[in-house]
């Protein structure tokens, strides 16, 4: 009797709740017809990441990859179609400028990479049949770099973007996106300042020779500051621009940038730091300078005073080699970190050229008094002695002019000054005056001759 209402079983009222269910929350789901990848950050298999990926344009996707773009671009996706205009492998492998790419290649330029690729993807899908009429001129579009690129059509039916000939409209055409295929590889104007600016090295151009400035050996300051011309060097050396302690309030130094911040120091520690983390294996000293001392904050303080170093920076398994004691005491990590710094900058082909030519060159450090050795080892510079001696492992990991960091596989620590043993000075024994040779052999003589009498005078 209670198996049935109105002639409908309870077993069909079930199964009609049940579809109701489903129906309604595949209604509350979102909905994603254009095939794009979720918000996540994940994508599927027909994304247009992935077919740049597997395509021939093989040395587009490998600057991808380094440039840690990927998750970008990946975020980049899932919120829109993208359009990206892919350069000829030719045209990256070959026709590019060698100095250009090794620029964009350097980790310190890791930036300028970035910008440059973004430079050739817009977030919006613009297919071949979308480009601008030859009548209506050239149309912008913004791309991820917030730069814009212009398209343009002319009547002879050729397409441009920017300077570069499209050759491969629609060449991959997936739910998320498009790859057209150009000519040429697309350079924004900030890229080409950033190399430009890199190339000259206009913040360390020579200046003329000037007299020496007077300066108070109390207060350690110029009796006459006289004016610093813009992109001199410093007057006063180093050590007098140094904090005086953890303690302490850091002392102004002199130089040419001073209020006007003439060099952006703190940037470009920064940006030395972020390529310690992007190029792997430096993470411990990266880690010490930033939150373990304050030295982040006074290398860039120096290097905006127009002052130069050179970081060398031990590697992760060397710094693991550490001991609890030799970083306990108070102090020991900015006395370990100021060894490894050498107010010069020195690349490793200059360094390598200094002890070639000079066998051992002794460069003083921020650690007074005490000075690091470096000379020839196997084709390479060794720098300490002895059992803690280090090699340089990794050459040049960022060079900008300013601040140089040359990668070392060991710690190094100043040679112990050992005490020379004093030996105890020879007692003197007086002896008793020998008789001569001849002497004695006349005694024996007389005394063998004239029976003791000769004997008693010889006594």
């Amino acid at each position: 009797m209670g198996s049935s209402i109105y002639g409908v079983s309870s077993s069909h009222i079930s199964l009609f709740l049940f579809f109701s269910f489903l129906s309604l929350s595949t209604a509350a789901l979102p909905q994603n017809p254009s095939g794009k990848s979720s918000p996540s950050g994940q994508i599927n298999s027909n994304s247009v990441l992935v077919a740049l990926l597997d395509s021939h344009y093989t040395e587009l996707a490998e600057l991808v990859e380094k440039a840690l773009l990927l998750q970008t671009l990946e975020e980049a996706v899932g919120k829109h179609n993208i359009t990206i205009f892919a350069p000829r492998n030719e045209a990256v492998e070959r026709q590019l400028d060698p100095e250009f790419k090794r620029f964009l290649l350097e980790p310190g330029n890791l930036k300028s990479l970035q910008t440059l690729l973004m430079f050739h993807i817009i977030p919006k899908r613009v297919g071949s049949h979308q480009w601008p009429d030859p009548k209506t001129g050239p149309v912008k579009h913004n791309t991820l770099c917030n730069d814009h690129i212009r398209l343009t059509s002319q009547s002879t039916g050729k397409k441009t973007v920017d300077s570069a000939e499209l050759v491969r409209p629609d060449d991959v055409i997936r739910p998320d996106g498009v790859i057209h295929g150009i000519q040429q590889l697309l350079i924004p104007r900030s890229v080409i300042e950033d190399f430009n600016r890199r190339r000259n090295l206009r913040s360390i151009t020579a200046v003329l020779p000037e007299g020496a400035p007077e300066v108070d050996p109390r207060t350690h300051r110029l009796k006459k500051p006289a004016p610093v011309p813009v992109g001199a060097p410093p007057v006063l050396p180093i050590y007098e621009a140094m904090a005086p302690g953890p303690s302490l309030a850091p002392a102004p130094a002199p130089g040419p940038g001073g209020p006007r911040h003439h060099f952006d120091g703190e940037s470009q520690v920064k940006d030395f730091i972020q390529t310690l983390l992007h190029y792997g294996g430096y993470n411990e000293m990266a880690d010490i300078l930033v939150n373990l001392t304050s030295l982040a904050t006074e290398m860039g303080r120096l290097v905006s005073e127009g002052y130069v170093i050179t970081v060398l920076a031990p590697n992760d398994e060397a710094m693991a080699k550490l001991t609890t004691d030799q970083l306990s005491e108070p102090g020991a990590p900015e006395q370990i970190i100021y060894y490894h710094i050498i107010p010069e900058y020195q690349t490793e082909e200059s360094m390598y050229n200094a002890v070639r030519r000079f066998g051992k060159v002794k460069y003083d450090t921020l650690r007074l008094p005490h000075k690091v050795v470096a000379q020839e080892a196997d084709g390479s510079v060794k720098f300490g002695h002895g059992e803690g001696s280090a090699y340089l492992f990794d050459p040049d990991i960022y060079t900008d002019g300013r601040i140089s960091v040359q990668g070392i596989d060991g710690v190094l620590f100043p040679e112990e000054e050992t005490q020379t043993v004093k030996k105890p000075a020879a007692v003197k024994v007086a002896s008793k005056p020998r008789r001569g040779k001849l002497l004695e052999v006349g005694c024996w003589m007389l005394g063998s001759l004239g029976g003791g009498s000769g004997f008693r005078w010889c006594q």
